[in-house]
């Protein structure tokens, strides 16, 4: 490698650098864990190969049942980390869909999508659209996977994501409401957003106290997204969606942290949302005095959010 080829160009806070050859470190949260049996939580995981092409994969999570043809709620999950860093095989992932699967009962498949800069947005939502077909390829029973075909109930089906994640949560919900799956007549019960992803130009409550920090959030957003008009582009904002009032389910719920940046964004989805004509019900949750995806390093975290209807 020549010195020139090495010349960093990027550092974003030590999450990732990028250097001029095109090759980037990730710096952080790159450990994997195999899939597994979980004895404490009494949760089976595998995973299975979607695109490989275009290198889409899943890890998908079954609680231990006493009935071998019992059904389950459908949780597909999209994780998060800026659309830059993580997967679903990362420990904190894997443990905290583990935890999810046994304490809900549900059967789970958390989504692997490319990533950016090398795969630049909107490939990581239209990896995401191609792995949701896949998952709706088992509506009639006779998908690739067999977990799916046997547990997955096609009338209870929840989608969810953090941050980066919960951001394709929300476009996955609008997409099926704008487009469908292949004939397959989807039953969206409801999407979970945490922490989600959302930004704007025009800066709303608390964001204007802290200008370096809505600076980088632009800036990001230009990093992952180099094709993007800007922060107004409907794929991070969904006050400039015409579209929004055709999610896709019944039910959302929007979970945002205290302490997080990203809160005010949260609230104001659910504004947007009741003004769109959407005709399901919305609720926000707010975890007081925590900070953006707690949950995932924090998994004993007794806090008692409050919530409004």
């Amino acid at each position: 490698m020549t010195s020139s080829s090495s010349e960093l160009i990027q550092d974003f806070a030590r999450l990732r650098q990028i250097y001029k050859d095109g090759h980037v470190d990730r710096l952080n949260w790159c450990e994997y864990v195999p899939p597994s049996f979980d004895p404490t939580a009494n949760v089976y995981s595998k995973d299975i190969v979607i695109s490989k092409d275009e290198e889409i994969s899943a890890r998908i999570y079954l609680p231990k049942l006493n009935d071998p043809n019992q059904k389950l709620p459908l949780l597909v999950y999209f994780h998060g980390g800026g659309f830059v860093l993580e997967t679903p095989f990362s420990p904190p992932y894997h443990k905290f869909l583990n935890t999810i699967v046994s304490q809900a009962q549900v059967i789970a498949v958390s989504v692997h999508y490319r990533r950016a800069p090398e795969h630049p947005l909107p490939i990581a939502f239209e990896d995401s659209w191609t792995a949701l077909k896949w998952v709706a390829s088992h509506f009639s029973g006779n998908g690739p996977d067999e977990w799916l075909n046997r547990h997955a109930d096609y009338d209870n089906v929840f989608f969810s994501g953090d941050s980066a994640g919960g951001t394709i949560a929300h476009h996955m919900g609008l997409r099926v409401g704008t487009e469908g799956l292949q004939g397959v007549k989807l039953e969206v019960e409801g999407i979970v957003l945490v922490h989600c992803f959302f930004w704007g130009v025009e800066r709303i409550g608390s964001e204007a106290e802290k200008p370096e920090v809505a600076a980088f959030m632009g800036k990001w957003w230009r990093f992952v997204c180099p094709s993007t008009p800007g922060s107004d582009d409907p794929l991070c904002n969904p006050a400039k969606d015409p579209n929004l009032g055709k999610l896709s389910c019944k039910r959302v719920l929007v979970c945002v942290a205290g302490n997080d940046l990203l809160k005010d964004r949260g609230w104001y989805y659910k504004e947007l949302l009741e003004k769109s004509g959407w005709e399901g019900v919305v609720e926000v949750m707010e975890a007081k005095g925590e900070g953006h995806v707690f949950h995932l390093f924090n998994t004993k975290c007794d806090e008692d959010p409050s919530a409004e209807a």
